[in-house]
């Protein structure tokens, strides 16, 4: 498997668990710390919560955290945010009667990416997929909420083009460093890495009811792995 650590130097599973639990304890944390100072600020609450948990996906690599742990984390998180839409278990997340399935789907796109990839030994385009998915639609809502001027419309969802550019930027981004990470940097790492940035923008841009959720970190993954085996193969 394609990992940060060797096979003789992965950590017990007892240290993986505690390594993750630790994360997401800070990113509780960091949300709590946000709706204090930033009152009445969801979103910003939200894409805190976002970012921070897109980036277990990059622990699990690094750990080689096995694919059925991941597997039934994702199932737990998934019944846990289907809750949260009826009771408030997520408040400043998920509000009860929030129309929006994000968090679920969100959920949902992280199981089957380990479960599609980690079986396959090819974990980085799982970690590619999350990690567009938090940090490029994160920081896309953020950037297009507080600089979008340039507003358009897609199937009732509206973005803006600033917060595009920043998706396509990001999503590049994303891709390449994990691309040479892996492959090292030949000129298909950039035609696949630009590719995925610009279809990635495009699934994002539509939402309804958080579908990009799922679509953009599946889609994205699902790309990059078949124009490598095209490309590079």
């Amino acid at each position: 498997m394609s990992s940060f650590t060797g096979s003789d130097s992965i950590p017990p599973l007892w240290l993986q668990i505690l390594a993750v639990g630790v994360w997401v304890s800070l990113i509780l944390l960091s949300a709590g710390g946000v709706k204090r100072f930033a009152k009445g600020n969801s979103e910003l609450i939200r894409k805190v919560v976002h970012i921070g948990t897109g980036n277990v996906i990059l622990l699990a690599w690094w750990l080689n955290i096995p694919a059925n742990i991941g597997i039934a984390a994702s199932i737990l998180a998934s019944l846990f945010t289907l809750l949260s839409y009826r009771f408030p278990l997520l408040p400043g997340i998920n509000s009860v009667g929030r129309k929006s399935l994000g968090t679920f789907f969100y959920s949902v796109s992280i199981g089957v990416l380990v479960g599609w990839f980690w079986y396959l030994e090819k974990p980085f385009y799982a970690v590619i997929g999350i990690l567009i998915m938090a940090w490029g639609d994160g920081l896309a809502a953020l950037f297009g909420q507080r600089f979008g001027k340039h507003k358009y419309n897609v199937l009732g969802g509206q973005k803006s083009l600033e917060g595009s550019l920043i998706m396509t930027l990001v999503s590049f981004t994303v891709s390449i460093l994990i691309l040479q990470t892996v492959q090292g940097n030949i000129w298909e790492t950039w035609l696949v890495s630009l590719v995925v940035a610009v279809v990635a923008t495009g699934l994002e841009a539509i939402s309804f009811l958080g579908i990009d959720n799922l679509t953009v970190p599946l889609g994205s993954a699902a790309l990059a792995f078949v124009l490598n085996q095209y490309i590079i193969s």
